[in-house]
C-alpha cells in the first residue's frame, strides 16, 4: 500500500474507531487509566520455531533451521525483498533410518501479498479457527515441504508470507523455513543453500514453552471491580521469552512474543453480562481472538472485525471480542499477530 494513503487511511479509521469507542459509554478514554487484573501465568508445550529474520530476505538462502521431535510450532513471517519472483517455503527432513510421521494439526497462512497486515491477520485468523488434520511422511533422510500450498505458490517482490504450524513428529526432524528461484525444487535447494545472516532484530530462534498460559488470580466482579485490563506481551507485566538461535548458538529474545499461543480463563460472579475488548497500545494492529464458551468452540473474532487494522489512537480505540454472562465457562485464545505492533490490553468491564 501507498505510505501516504496508508496514513490517511489509519487517520480516518482510527477516527472511526474512537467515535465508536465512545458511544457505547462503556470503557474509558484512556486503558493506560484502568487497574491491572492480576492473573497467574505460567509456560507450558513443545518448542517454538520462530523465524522472523531477515525479516526482508535479499537473497536465496536459509532464514532458519533446527531440529525437533515431538510437539513443535513454527511461526515464519518473511518478505521478498529481491526485484525477482521467488518462493519461500519451509522444508521437513527426516535424520532418522526410519520413516518419519509428522502431523499437523492446527495451521495458518497468509499471503503472498503485499499487504503485510492483511498477510497477518488471514494468518492468524485461518489459525484460530483451525483446519483439517493432515499427515506428512517422510522416507528415511528423506526430505517434504509442510505446505503443499505454499511450495506452488509464486512470491513476487515485496510480498510477505506468514505461517503458524503446530506439528507433531514422531522422529527427529531438521525443520528449515528458505526463500529461493521458482525454478528450483526445495528438495534439491535444501540440500545446498546456506543459513542468511540475521537482520539487526535478530527475531529468530528456538524457545521452550510455545504455549502461555493466563488464570485470573481471583474472582472479577464486575459490580465491585469495574473496568479492568489484563496487559499482553509487553515485556514488564508479561515477559517475553528467551531462547537460542540454532544456527550460531547465541542467546535472543522474542520481542513481541511472536508465535506465543495465550490460552486465558477469567472466572468470574455469576450476574449480569460482561464486554470483552482488545486495545491495541503499541499502533497498527490486525488480529484474531478465539472463543471457547461453555466448552464449545466459537467462530474466531477478528479484532477489529469492522475494518483491516486499528491503532491510531491507542488511547481510545477498541474492538469489542463479545458479551457473556458473568460465571459462565469462557477461554480466550490469543497470539501476537504477525506484522502488528504490541503490546496490546484485554479489557474486561461490565456491560
Amino acid at each position: 500500500m501507498n505510505i501516504k494513503k496508508m496514513i490517511a487511511a489509519t487517520m480516518i479509521l482510527g477516527m472511526l474507531g474512537m467515535a465508536t469507542a465512545s458511544a457505547t459509554g462503556i470503557l474509558p478514554t484512556d486503558a493506560l487509566k484502568l487497574p491491572e487484573w492480576d492473573v497467574i501465568s505460567s509456560s507450558y508445550g513443545g518448542k517454538l520455531l520462530l523465524s522472523d529474520s531477515p525479516e526482508m530476505v535479499y537473497g536465496d538462502g536459509i532464514m532458519y533451521r533446527d531440529s525437533v521431535v515431538g510437539n513443535a510450532r513454527l511461526f515464519f513471517h518473511h518478505v521478498n525483498a529481491t526485484q525477482t519472483d521467488k518462493r519461500i517455503v519451509a522444508i521437513l527432513e527426516n535424520e532418522e533410518d526410519r520413516p518419519a510421521e509428522v502431523i499437523v494439526h492446527r495451521y495458518g497462512l497468509g499471503g503472498p501479498n503485499k499487504d503485510w497486515i492483511q498477510v497477518g491477520k488471514d494468518a492468524e485468523v485461518a489459525y484460530m479457527d483451525g483446519g483439517p488434520l493432515y499427515i506428512i511422511n517422510i522416507p528415511p533422510r528423506g526430505k517434504a515441504l509442510l505446505s503443499q500450498k505454499l511450495g506452488e505458490s509464486v512470491v513476487k517482490p515485496d510480498m510477505l508470507v506468514n505461517g503458524i504450524y503446530d506439528f507433531m513428529t514422531n522422529r527427529m526432524v531438521r525443520v528449515s523455513t528458505m526463500m529461493m528461484p521458482v525454478d528450483v525444487k526445495p528438495e534439491a535447494f535444501a540440500g545446498q543453500a546456506k543459513v542468511l545472516a540475521a537482520d539487526e532484530y535478530r527475531l529468530r530462534g528456538t524457545f521452550d514453552g510455545c504455549e502461555r498460559l493466563l488464570i485470573g488470580a481471583k474472582l472479577y466482579d464486575g459490580d465491585t471491580d469495574g473496568a479492568v485490563a489484563v496487559t499482553l506481551a509487553d515485556n514488564n507485566i508479561d515477559k517475553y521469552v528467551s531462547g537460542i538461535d540454532a544456527t550460531d548458538g547465541s542467546k535472543v529474545c522474542n520481542y513481541g512474543n511472536y508465535g506465543i499461543v495465550y490460552h486465558i480463563f477469567l472466572p468470574t460472579t455469576e450476574g449480569k453480562p460482561l464486554s470483552y475488548s482488545i486495545n491495541p497500545r503499541g499502533g497498527t494492529y490486525a488480529g484474531a481472538i478465539g472463543l471457547k464458551y461453555r466448552h464449545a468452540n466459537l467462530p474466531s473474532v477478528q479484532t477489529p472485525d469492522d475494518k483491516l487494522f486499528m491503532g491510531t489512537a491507542t488511547e481510545a480505540e477498541y474492538s469489542e471480542i463479545g458479551k457473556f454472562p458473568g460465571g459462565d465457562s469462557l477461554w480466550l485464545t490469543f497470539s501476537p499477530p504477525g506484522a502488528s505492533n504490541l503490546p496490546v490490553k484485554l479489557i474486561i468491564s461490565p456491560e
